[in-house]
C-alpha cells in the first residue's frame, strides 16, 4: 500500500511564503512524475506543478516565478516553494505521485491535501 502525506500547510499573509512537502511511503520501487494541485473552495481542482524524475518541471501560469517545485528521490518526497502568496493562492494542495509498484505496473496516488490560507 502506497500513501501520500503532506505537510506544511497553514495561515499565512499576503506576500509571504510556505514549504509544502509531500512523502510517499509504502512498497515503491520508483516514482515518475510527482505534482502539485489545488482546489479553492467551489472550484475544480487545478494544476499546479509538475517535476519528473530527472527534475523536469511544469508550472501553471499563475504560479511561474512565485513557486518553486523540487523532489529528494532518495526521500521519495516532492515540495512546493511557495512565495510571494496572495489570497488567490488560498486553496487545498493536493500532492500525487506515479508509482511503480511491482513489475510493469504503475499507479497514480494522491494526498489527502493541506490548506493553505493567505490572508489579505
Amino acid at each position: 500500500q502506497v500513501r501520500l502525506v503532506e505537510s506544511g500547510g497553514g495561515l499565512v499573509q499576503a506576500g509571504g511564503s510556505l514549504r509544502l512537502s509531500c512523502a510517499a511511503s509504502g512498497v515503491i520501487f520508483g516514482i515518475n512524475t510527482m505534482g502539485w494541485y489545488r482546489q479553492a473552495p467551489g472550484k475544480q481542482r487545478e494544476f499546479v506543478a509538475t517535476i519528473s524524475s530527472r527534475g523536469s518541471t511544469n508550472y501553471a501560469d499563475s504560479v511561474k516565478g512565485r513557486f518553486t517545485i523540487s523532489r529528494d528521490n532518495a526521500k521519495n518526497t516532492v515540495y512546493l516553494e511557495m512565495t510571494s502568496l496572495q489570497p488567490e493562492d488560498t486553496a487545498v494542495y493536493y500532492c500525487n505521485g506515479d508509482v511503480h509498484v511491482r513489475l510493469g505496473v504503475w499507479n497514480t496516488y494522491w494526498g489527502q491535501g493541506t490548506q493553505v490560507t493567505v490572508s489579505s
